[in-house]
């Protein structure tokens, strides 16, 4: 796991929307811009480091949470490429933090298949109902093996936890139950 640093250089998006949700989202600790833009619906803060630049990088992304564990959907709103942040995970997917709520957290990242791509396709759909329609406007699969994550917390969060020194959370609940899949 190499933990993203506060330290590190980072790039904000050159999408100006993207630029002031991070920023109101970080410097309310979640209490503000935690919607995408007007629909209420819930969003997390993905941190990356560029594959190319090697400087940090934030992306605003639709919360897909169960029990603790979050899927990162790259749709791209039904384009027939991925989106820049996918490759920035595949290059290196121990080196993820996401903030959902007061304060980010490191994460691993894998990619999911079968009946658990199916499972999670259908917790992605629930969430954001528009990824079924993207799905319609691409003929590459938006959330199948190399477009679909799951999030895991790290190892020292989850200690961290268990000792009562996380000060985190993640969406309503403590993250247990996922040890076993670090």
């Amino acid at each position: 796991m190499s933990p993203i640093s506060t330290a590190d250089d980072y790039a904000p998006s050159p999408a100006q929307w993207v630029r002031d949700q991070v920023e109101a989202y970080e410097g309310s600790a979640g209490r503000l811009a935690n919607t995408l833009r007007e629909t209420g619906l819930a969003i997390i803060i993905v941190t990356t480091k560029g594959n190319k630049s090697g400087k940090v990088r934030k992306t605003p992304l639709m919360r897909v949470e169960h029990d603790g564990e979050y899927a990162l959907v790259a749709s791209m709103g039904g384009a027939p490429k991925n989106p820049v942040w996918y490759y920035n995970l595949t290059a290196d997917p121990d080196s993820v933090a996401i903030q959902d709520g007061p304060t980010p957290f490191d994460v691993s990242v894998r990619e999911i298949s079968g009946d658990e791509r199916d499972l999670w396709w259908e917790r992605a759909v629930a969430a954001f109902a528009p990824y079924a329609d993207y799905q319609l406007k691409t003929q590459r699969q938006i959330f199948d093996g190399g477009f679909s994550f799951l999030f895991m917390p790290t190892l020292e969060n989850y200690r961290s936890i268990l000792q009562g020194r996380f000060l985190g959370y993640v969406g309503n609940s403590i993250i247990v139950g996922v040890i076993a899949a670090i």
